[in-house]
């Protein structure tokens, strides 16, 4: 069972204000989130059909849903892909405007109907952000520009993470992460794996990394961080503008 979507009666009557405010005041986009789901050779066809389908669950899930919707003068662009290795990135749903839930819903349809092609080994972080941060870049009226990796290994082809958070294509990119601890994963190596991505992919002053512990639970910590990263702009942003 995930969190309740609001902590206080304050932050229900931010995201109200927020949905009562008139259309014409707002920007284009609040928030373009690219989400980059590991496909690598240590994620088996079980567990990318957990990943897909958990992604598609949490789009579906009311409380993301209304996270997404909670500005509907400032919508949220939503652009899904996968990655592995170098020249392995593929989109799965193009640059989408959440206006409806019927955008989410067709989002997950697509990635429930999306099929695995064959595994590649490696692992790319740093070609994965780098991709996420194109896709991003031609979204540069949004107010803020979010990208979200998941992963279940370290970085182990192309350019380290480390070496591509600064460079300019990243300039105000937020990096935030999904890590999924593997099948008879110790808790000393998902530790240390956890704290490898918080150290090298994180980026920006906001970014946070979000566990599921197998990924039988990434459903459920996908829709964590969804409302996390969704409501806490969405309140943030209100509080800017009244203060």
């Amino acid at each position: 069972m995930i969190r309740p979507a609001f902590k206080s009666g304050r932050q229900l009557a931010l995201i109200c204000a927020l949905a009562a405010l008139p259309a014409g005041g707002w920007s284009a986009c609040r928030q373009a989130l690219s989400i980059g789901l590991d496909i690598s050779g240590s994620v088996d066809v079980a567990e990318y059909r957990l990943q897909t389908d958990g992604l598609a669950g949490a789009l579906r899930n009311p409380q993301v849903q209304q996270a997404f919707l909670a500005m509907p003068g400032a919508p949220v662009r939503l652009h899904i892909f996968e990655w592995a290795g170098i020249g392995t990135q593929r989109d799965l749903a193009p640059w989408t405007e959440i206006t409806d839930t019927a955008a989410l819903d067709n989002i997950a349809d697509t990635l429930q109907a999306t099929v695995r092609r064959p595994r590649q080994v490696q692992t790319a972080i740093g070609v994965a952000m780098l991709y996420g941060a194109g896709a991003l870049n031609r979204q540069g009226e949004c107010w803020r520009r979010t990208l979200d990796l998941t992963g279940d290994g370290k970085s182990n082809q192309g350019p380290r993470p480390r070496d591509v958070r600064n460079v300019p294509d990243m300039t105000d990119i937020t990096v935030n992460a999904l890590v999924i601890s593997g099948a008879g994963q110790s808790h000393e190596l998902f530790a240390d794996l956890t704290a490898y991505f918080s150290a090298e992919v994180l980026r920006g002053p906001e970014a946070f990394v979000e566990t599921a512990l197998g990924f039988a639970a990434f459903q459920e910590a996908m829709e964590r961080k969804l409302l996390k990263e969704l409501q806490t702009f969405a309140i943030g942003h209100l509080k800017s503008q009244t203060q």
